[in-house]
């Protein structure tokens, strides 16, 4: 489905975009499985894909799902509903998609790989590296930032920047003057005394990179992720276009029909928070490495990446129990642990997660955002059905 004009029109899109953004068709019922028979045992592989068939068949639900089960070599892939409600074309593991907060780990991955070749410390303040940011902020460490601990206001909050997004959500924004927008603000807390959850973390944590480096943050994504991980599909835009093909993100609020917002806001105005471009295919070999990869990062480092804040989840919560690390979160759940990250922004639900080893890993999207904010009922639902989709990645 094209971009209509009731896209920028209908109110209820614009308003659920200005505060959470940041925070069936016949060719999809043809994609539907048939349930099993009564009384008939569900083989492990029909049962999750009947879970994220009944994922889109759920009022207000996605209308597109795909999950990408590895272990070592192998690569099962699972999928349901469509990529495109105009064209009935399934979801491929090579679609683009906004991967939201999971950019939060990309950032980490700089920082980190850095920290690794000397040029960062993890006890680095603001103060040192980006002095010009308010006094008030300098204190508080490069690992703060990484936890959520910082206790910086959160700039996708602030008044000034929703107007904006309210004006124009395909508005440019200068993304290394997104702190600009709370400035003014002091910090919500004592640096390390707490955790919450803030887009301007992130946003620091590239700009420390940069002035440790000398190289845009673009640059450095390419050098320390892209290039090493071998990931091909995987950018970080400025505007509102996506890479084709791409997996369509929709609003979905019944009775209306899903509306396709996949292109209705720019990137600049997350850039390092959230802003990420990538596929289910590359997503998945990052998430390995970020996780668990052997030679990706220094035992010390991956041992400071580990060292967890328990209860704190990611935004929206990932399955199980969740906890903190350095822009990686550990979910345990009932069949074990794994370890990755989160995200949603309009038209978009993501997780990916990899175990210790990496040796296993998981990614799941869909194409509606939830959170606990944005369809909370369905956020349970799909917490429950990640859960599951762990328990078939761990079972030997």
């Amino acid at each position: 489905m094209s971009a209509r004009p009731e896209v920028r029109t209908r109110p209820r899109a614009r308003l659920r975009l200005s505060v959470a953004g940041l925070t069936v068709s016949a060719a999809l019922a043809a994609l539907v499985q048939p349930a099993q028979a009564t009384g008939t045992p569900t083989p492990p592989d029909k049962a999750l894909r009947k879970q994220l068939d009944d994922l889109v068949r759920t009022a207000g639900g996605p209308p597109g799902a795909i999950a990408l089960l590895r272990r070592g070599d192998r690569t099962t892939v699972y999928r349901a509903g469509v990529a495109d409600t105009t064209t009935g074309r399934p979801p491929q593991a090579t679609d683009h998609m906004r991967i939201a907060s999971v950019a939060k780990a990309f950032s980490g991955a700089v920082a980190l790989r850095l920290v690794d070749r000397h040029k960062l410390d993890l006890d680095d303040t603001i103060g040192e590296r980006l002095p010009y940011l308010p006094v008030a902020w300098h204190q508080v460490t490069l690992r703060q930032l990484l936890n959520h601990t910082s206790g910086l206001p959160d700039y996708s909050r602030a008044p000034a920047f929703i107007a904006i997004l309210q004006q124009d959500p395909r508005h440019h924004f200068d993304s290394r003057r997104l702190l600009d927008f709370i400035a003014d603000k002091d910090l919500d807390f004592a640096p390390g005394s707490r955790y919450a959850y803030s887009n301007s973390d992130n946003i620091a944590v590239a700009l420390m990179a940069e002035a440790a480096t000398g190289r845009p943050y673009e640059r450095l994504l390419d050098r320390l992720v892209y290039r090493p991980l071998d990931l091909r599909q995987t950018s970080l835009p400025q505007g509102y276009r996506m890479p084709r093909p791409y997996l369509h993100g929709y609003d979905v609020t019944p009775p209306a029909p899903p509306e396709d917002i996949s292109e209705l806001i720019g990137a600049s105005g997350v850039w390092a928070s959230g802003g990420i471009v990538s596929t289910p295919k590359d997503l998945n070999r990052f998430i390995r490495a970020w996780a668990g990869g052997p030679d990706y990062l220094s035992k010390e480092t991956r041992r400071q990446q580990r060292t967890f804040i328990p209860g704190a989840a990611s935004e929206p919560a990932g399955p199980g129990v969740n906890s903190a690390g350095l822009a990686i979160f550990r979910y345990r759940t009932r069949c074990g642990t794994v370890y990755g990250h989160t995200g949603n922004t309009p038209g978009y639900t993501q997780f990916a997660a990899a175990t210790a080893d990496g040796e296993r890993s998981l990614t799941f999207s869909i194409t509606t955002q939830t959170s606990k904010t944005v369809k909370p009922e369905l956020l349970a639902k799909v917490r429950a059905v990640q859960e599951d989709f762990v328990c078939a990645l761990l079972k030997h």
